[in-house]
Order: C-alpha cells, then structure tokens, then sequence
C-alpha cells in the first residue's frame, strides 16, 4: 500500500471514528424526578400533590411532565401539566437560580366546581442548592405561576449533580 493511500485510509477512519467516541463519551442527564405540592388561587381554589418526571430538552431547557391529585371545594380534583422549563443557570454555577417556563394543563374537578378545562400555563421558579459533597441530592424549588387560576408550588427535586 503506497503511502499516500494509507494517509487517505488514516485520515478517513478517523474522521468517521472521532464522532463515535465523542458521542460515546458524553454523560447523558438522568430522568429527574420531583415531588410537590400546589395551591391554586382561583374562583374554585384547590389544593393538589404532584409528581413530575423532567427530561433534558437541550442545555437551557427540560420538558416534564406533572400529575397531581388534592381537593377542591367541591371534592377531589386532578391536574395534569406539560411543562418546558428553561433555566438560566444550567451548570450550578449559583446557589440560587432563577427560571421560567410554560405548557399546558389540564385541570380535572366536579362540575360544581367548574368542570374540567384545558388551560395555557405560565410560571417563574427559582432553583436551590445541591450541597457541594453530594453528587446527588434534594433540591428545593418554589414556583409562581398562571393557568386555571394563580399558583403557588413548592417542589422537591432530584439534584444533578453539575446540572440544573
């Protein structure tokens, strides 16, 4: 084989096997899950516990979503919610971060209180503290937010090590 053969063949491997090892290399985001509870603010208040399950979406960005169960005026009532979240400190790089996000939820209760509805979600939440030994942990979080009445929620979620 002539040399300048064996550099193309090099250079051609490589270059098809430099992306395999990157990608393989790279540590994927484990599942977060969550725990919270919700007070919803409305013509029919309601108070619900939830858990979500969050997953990356990019750097910036996770999608979740949120089931939760409590009681309203008028019984029990039930709440789904897809949510995006984009956080704007995606490394830990403070204690505290602040984010936003949206979705959709749909909010489940006796027709004396109202119905079942489909409602837009807007919501602000900051993020706490990982402790610095951990690798994983509990992290706190409170939320403010809108959709079918304002919201209040505090949240207890699976820390990431590294990552919001």
């Amino acid at each position: 084989m002539r040399p300048r053969q064996l550099l193309i063949r090099l250079t051609l491997g490589l270059t098809l096997a430099a992306p395999c090892a990157v990608l393989s290399q790279s540590t994927q985001q484990p599942l977060q899950m969550e725990g919270r509870l919700d007070a919803i603010v409305a013509r029919t208040p309601g108070v619900e516990a939830g858990l979500g399950l969050s997953v990356p979406a990019g750097i910036y960005l996770r999608t979740g979503l949120v089931a939760g169960i409590g009681a309203s005026r008028h019984g029990v009532e039930a709440r789904t919610d897809l949510v995006w979240r984009f956080s704007t400190d995606p490394f830990r790089q403070s204690r505290w971060a602040p984010y936003a996000g949206g979705g959709i939820s749909g909010r489940y209760r006796s027709s004396l209180d109202g119905g079942s509805h489909a409602y837009l979600l807007a919501f602000l939440g900051v993020e706490g503290p990982l402790a610095a030994a951990n690798r994983s942990g509990i992290v706190p979080a409170f939320e403010l937010g809108l959709g079918g009445g304002a919201r209040f929620g505090v949240i207890l979620r699976r820390g990431i090590s590294a990552r919001r």
